[in-house]
């Protein structure tokens, strides 16, 4: 099973490859959040392809750790999430087992013509949640931010060249809030000067932070569990 899951997540790399720097023209828009720029789903370039060809051709592959998150691909850079195991541990064989699983999660920069990382971060991430393979949410690139969301709660604002951290939440211990059995899957979002996000919580299940700063701009509404919609 994880062997099959790390296939499938390097084959999305691989096709992210392809897509990228294949058969679509050089001024193609770029892909730089959950469902593409406007957020639903619509890719509005001219002239691609129709359809796949059954063996295409790519340019290039990189393997990666396990994990659900999407790529995200903006000013010629592709963004993208995985966790690898601790030495020694492994995921239970059902996957709706709950234990502490020790592991780090990182966030993987790579160049979008040749598939070269350019910089990683990687942070420890012990997972109390089902389906432990790795993170759910697809980062959100915005300008020289990239802000991604852990499946157990790490929220980051990196910096888009280097990886550095420009600040960063732990949902768990700066609200107070249980991981949820799925973790956390929303995908951050950017409005103007804030970024908002699911968090969970008592009067906190919508935050908006400084996307600069991280300061708290507002909060609302209760909920028992905080959910995995975007």
């Amino acid at each position: 099973m994880a062997h099959m899951k790390l296939q499938f997540r390097a084959c999305r790399l691989l096709a992210a490859g392809a897509l990228v720097a294949g058969s679509l023209p050089s001024s193609a828009d770029d892909w730089p959040q959950w469902f593409g720029p406007k957020r639903d789903g619509v890719w509005r370039e001219k002239g691609i392809v129709g359809k796949l060809p059954a063996e295409p051709d790519y340019r290039w592959r990189v393997p990666t750790g396990s994990g659900y998150a999407g790529p995200a691909v903006a000013a010629g850079r592709v963004f993208v999430m995985d966790r690898h195991l601790a030495t020694g541990s492994s995921k239970p064989d059902d996957p709706f087992a709950q234990g502490t699983i020790p592991g780090t999660e990182r966030v993987l920069c790579l160049d979008e013509v040749s598939g070269r990382e350019i910089w990683k971060h990687q942070y420890n991430a012990p997972y109390t949640v089902s389906y432990a393979a790795g993170p759910r949410a697809t980062p959100t690139v915005d300008g020289e931010h990239v802000f991604t969301l852990g499946a157990e709660g790490h929220l980051k604002c990196l910096d888009v060249r280097s990886g550095a951290v420009k600040w960063e939440k732990h949902f768990a211990t700066d609200y107070g809030v249980k991981t949820a059995t799925w973790g956390w899957a929303s995908a951050p979002l950017v409005d103007g000067d804030r970024l908002i996000s699911i968090v969970g919580g008592e009067g906190s299940i919508v935050v908006a932070f400084d996307k600069s700063t991280g300061r708290e701009l507002w909060r609302a509404l209760s909920a028992k569990e905080p959910g995995y919609g975007t």
